[in-house]
């Protein structure tokens, strides 16, 4: 059994409830509304570990200033040879007292890894009901109905581009360039600006750059082998993500980020 099992088991158990408690809408629209429910319900129980992040990114910034000039002091030091192990030592503990100084957590990645497994399980199990496999409450029954459900006309279990006709392409094509779409503009207008990018390595700076890029790019090049059901997930879940980030960079900017140099413009009396 899969590591992932137990979230797969009661992701499908939120996926049939949320069909069966919308069912009287029609089978079609029905199983799009519970994908959308099921995106809606995950993020509103994340929201939580979305907000330590947004803060712990705040605190990280905040001591940023203080944690480089105490790296320049000590890279003075090694490079001169006169750096021990006790200085080391030292300045470890420096960098613990600044972070918590500024309310930075010792395990500061923590929030955002934990979100990961949740959307590992739901690919997965979006993935194996539309292969026709039985996963949790969503038995055989609801399988072959998710399976016989439409969007537009194509199958939600459709895979890829060239599985159909030209309706299927269409339509699969259209959903990974709205996903692609959706996944490029947040990350350039809303994440980006929101990043703390000052005395970082050009070669860092270049590699933030192409990151929508090459988000875009991986998710139109994934639409050649997902099923429909997946792509219309991405979609949700990146209109659900391009909104809190752009929540987040208006009201929540990181101290030191472009966002948060423009909120200063616009609260400055006029």
């Amino acid at each position: 059994m899969s590591v992932l099992a137990p979230l797969s088991h009661a992701l499908a158990a939120v996926l049939a409830g949320a069909h069966h408690v919308l069912s009287f809408v029609g089978p079609n629209v029905s199983w799009l509304l519970a994908i959308a429910a099921v995106v809606v319900l995950v993020r509103l129980a994340l929201l939580p570990l979305t907000i330590r992040g947004v803060r712990t990114s705040h605190a990280s910034a905040r001591a940023r200033p203080q944690l480089q000039a105490l790296t320049k002091k000590y890279q003075k030091q090694t490079a001169k040879g006169s750096a021990s192990q006790a200085d080391m030592m030292a300045m470890m503990e420096e960098r613990r007292k600044i972070n918590e100084e500024h309310g930075v957590p010792r395990f500061a990645l923590l929030a955002a890894f934990a979100q990961l497994p949740i959307f590992l399980a739901l690919y997965h199990l979006l993935s194996d009901v539309s292969r026709q496999h039985a996963v949790g409450a969503m038995g055989d029954s609801l399988v072959a109905s998710l399976g016989a459900a439409t969007f537009l006309g194509t199958p939600l279990t459709g895979h890829g581009y060239l599985s159909g006709d030209t309706t299927h392409l269409v339509i699969t094509l259209g959903l990974a360039a709205t996903a692609a779409a959706v996944s490029y503009l947040s990350q350039r207008l809303w994440v980006l600006p929101n990043m703390v990018r000052a005395d970082m390595p050009e070669s860092m700076v270049r590699m933030q750059e192409l990151m929508p890029v090459i988000s875009a790019g991986g998710m139109l090049l994934a639409g050649s082998t997902v099923p429909l059901a997946l792509l219309v997930y991405w979609v949700i879940s990146g209109l659900w993500t391009a909104g809190q980030a752009a929540v987040i960079h208006h009201w929540f900017p990181t101290p030191g980020s472009p966002a948060a140099e423009r909120r200063t413009l616009r609260l400055q009396p006029a």
